[in-house]
């Protein structure tokens, strides 16, 4: 599932990102409207999340194109700090299927998205499933044939990637933009949370599923 989070506050947008990228999802940041606009009209997305109070092109009016466009059926969901009636069922006039006011939960946040998707008919796999491991997006528990694993918030992020491109091989380059986006560190950054990770999910049991391709990446599968 791919998600698109509008927010200009920077500390919002990066916590929404990690967040949503732990629980699965491939999430990408925009922190003004107008950003926000080009990448909703010229990518797919399986949901939106929106602020209202943004520069360039305020929520409203962003949601309002949007609905006016090709994109008319994508979900919305709205977050703002402005939790007047007025405010939320302008909200709903201009097209949202949801309404979350600041401060709120991430979980709670998730919890919606997955109702909306649902709705919408693109939430039915909220699990990963390679060989005897499993990761569950909801919980974000992860077991090895029934073994309880704790990879860490990085591990897990690499785990939705790798199970989700599963038995395919994820690029080297993949890997470190979904974990560190456009800014990642030194390359031995993504070797040492690799090893960290087969750690976990490899050396308590018989056969290895996370296996590196030397040059290219590595790829999660049975064999």
């Amino acid at each position: 599932m791919r998600l698109l989070v509008i927010e200009d506050n920077r500390d919002i947008l990066a916590n929404l990102a990690d967040y949503l990228g732990m629980k699965g999802y491939t999430v990408d940041c925009a922190a003004d409207g107008l950003t926000g606009l080009h990448l909703a009209a010229t990518q797919h997305y399986d949901l939106i999340v929106l602020d209202i109070m943004l520069p360039g092109m305020d929520g409203f009016t962003l949601c309002t194109r949007l609905r006016e466009g090709e994109r008319r059926d994508v979900p919305v969901i709205m977050l703002t700090a402005r939790d007047a009636l007025d405010d939320r069922l302008q909200g709903f006039r201009t097209g949202t299927d949801d309404y979350l006011t600041k401060p709120f939960a991430l979980p709670e946040l998730a919890a919606r998205i997955e109702a909306v998707l649902k709705r919408s008919g693109g939430g039915a796999r909220r699990a990963l499933q390679v060989g005897d491991l499993r990761y569950d997006l909801d919980t974000l528990e992860v077991t090895r044939a029934g073994t309880a694993l704790h990879p860490g918030p990085i591990g897990l992020r690499l785990l939705a990637v790798l199970m989700r491109k599963s038995p395919a091989v994820v690029r080297r380059e993949v890997l470190e933009e979904a974990v560190w986006g456009d800014a990642p560190p030194d390359s031995d950054a993504l070797r040492s949370h690799i090893h960290t990770l087969r750690q976990q999910i490899d050396k308590p049991f018989d056969r290895p599923l996370l296996h590196t391709v030397h040059g290219i990446g590595y790829r999660l599968a049975e064999h």
